[in-house]
């Protein structure tokens, strides 16, 4: 048996050194980093300490908002819809901003899912109306049990009403096009949408408080220099930061532990999933 290493690094060898693919890997792995150091980011390396940084200006572009949302997901996105439908309702102009770090928003969301639509509802009880995509709803659903000793078996299990396998009244959706559809009904409600910008640095004050987020610097080389595109991120500062980064977001791990928000929780727990994605021939296919 072949290993699909040894395999890859067969055809390449085949391939010769002046083939395309070759030059292509060379190009995307190098510079190399030094033996032992395994990361550049300026968090953990102080660029003060390297020459290259000297006369480059640091200097950050500054952004005053009143409510910061780190984060465009379904979480960020209805908490930003939900502040701007209170502000309306009670006659204020708050200034809100969100940042995601996609390209466009739902472009990082893990796509298809079952959407129970309670919550939507009441954020927007006429969501029909407004074009959500929520077109398939649930119509039939197995459960069944697969010992491991006979996986050839498959024991068929009742599914109870009102139990998490019931899915009747729910909807089949793709996450990643409901949340482009949030971020349209988050727009249109006055919520600035940054996307292509991440949050990698957490802002405080004298005080030690949280004031906002600093994006992402442009144009630094594998290496940690500085490229002659290199660009310094802007500084949003707020008087209030959401963060909506998902369970294991960077700045929220870094809150959490400053300020010690897990002392005296359970530790967080997490499940792997596996998601297979079938063709099958279309006259087999049954939506719901």
């Amino acid at each position: 048996e072949v290993s699909p290493d040894r395999l890859a690094l067969s055809m390449l060898s085949r391939l010769g050194s002046r083939s395309p693919l070759i030059t292509s890997t060379r190009r995307l792995c190098a510079p190399a980093l030094p033996k032992g150091v395994l990361t550049t980011h300026y968090k953990k390396i102080d660029r003060a300490t390297d020459e290259r940084w000297q006369d480059i200006d640091m200097e950050r572009f500054a952004d005053e908002t009143d409510l910061l949302i780190v984060g465009g997901g379904p979480a960020g996105l209805s908490a930003a819809i939900r502040f701007k439908q209170l502000c309306n309702e009670a006659g204020l102009d708050y200034r809100v901003t969100l940042l995601e770090k996609a390209a466009g928003a739902g472009e990082h969301t893990l796509s298809g899912a079952v959407l129970e639509p309670r919550a939507l509802e009441e954020l927007f009880p006429d969501w029909e109306e407004r074009g959500a995509p929520l077109k398939t709803p649930v119509t039939s659903e197995r459960l069944g049990y697969i010992p491991p000793w006979f996986p050839s078996l498959n024991l068929p299990l009742p599914i109870m009403s009102g139990t998490p396998t019931d899915n009747h009244g729910n909807y089949i959706v793709r996450l990643g096009n409901f949340t482009a559809w949030l971020a349209e009904q988050a727009e249109e409600l006055g919520v600035e949408i940054y996307t292509g910008q991440g949050g990698v640095e957490v802002l405080y004050n004298d005080a030690d408080e949280v004031v906002g987020v600093a994006t992402n610097d442009v144009g630094v080389a594998k290496d940690g220099a500085p490229k002659d595109s290199f660009e310094r991120g802007m500084e949003l500062r707020a008087k209030a930061t959401l963060f909506a980064e998902g369970c294991r977001g960077s700045l929220t791990k870094e809150v959490i532990d400053k300020f010690s928000l897990a002392a005296g929780s359970e530790p967080q727990t997490y499940g792997l999933g596996l998601k297979e994605l079938w063709r099958i021939s279309p006259e087999k296919h049954r939506p719901g």
